[in-house]
């Protein structure tokens, strides 16, 4: 009979459980340590691959929202372009003393204000990203070098 890990499914019955049983490698229950270094760094991987998309979605959001202050920017600037040549400018200009080009200015100046202010609101700092990845990044840097200073002292 052949020794071979990868061929010993006939005898196995084509078991997957049972190869892994045979080449010593059980898979552990969730909690316990992991038997060997490949299945610790797997299941490293594994843990930040789901940080990271957690924490996509979460920046996905804050580009949403700082999506739609530039959408009430552009529609600011739109509606001082459209009130320039609205004929409630007309209108006033009539009802006052004034020329109608300098309320034309006076409106289009306040929508622009007003885009200011969604400007302004859109680059205040936001909430930094990927928060839980970077802590987590740091413990794992932080267990590597313990780990070397470990390994060398053992040397």
């Amino acid at each position: 009979m052949n020794q071979d890990p990868e061929n010993q499914t006939s005898a196995s019955a084509g078991s997957t459980s049972a190869r892994t049983e045979f080449a010593g490698n059980t898979t552990p229950s969730p909690g316990s340590p992991p038997s060997d270094w490949r299945e610790a760094l797997l299941t490293l991987i594994a843990s930040r691959i789901s940080i990271i998309q957690i924490e996509s979605k979460e920046a996905a959001r804050a580009a949403a929202g700082r999506l739609a202050y530039l959408i009430g920017i552009v529609i600011c600037i739109f509606f001082a372009w459209a009130l320039l040549l609205a004929g409630g400018i007309a209108a006033l200009a009539a009802a006052t003393s004034w020329s109608w080009f300098w309320i034309a200015m006076a409106v289009a100046g306040l929508h622009l204000v007003a885009a200011a202010l969604l400007s302004r609101a859109a680059k205040a700092p936001a909430k930094p990203s990927f928060t839980h990845t970077r802590a987590e990044f740091q413990k794992d840097r932080e267990w590597i070098e313990n780990f070397q200073k470990t390994r060398k002292s053992n040397d």
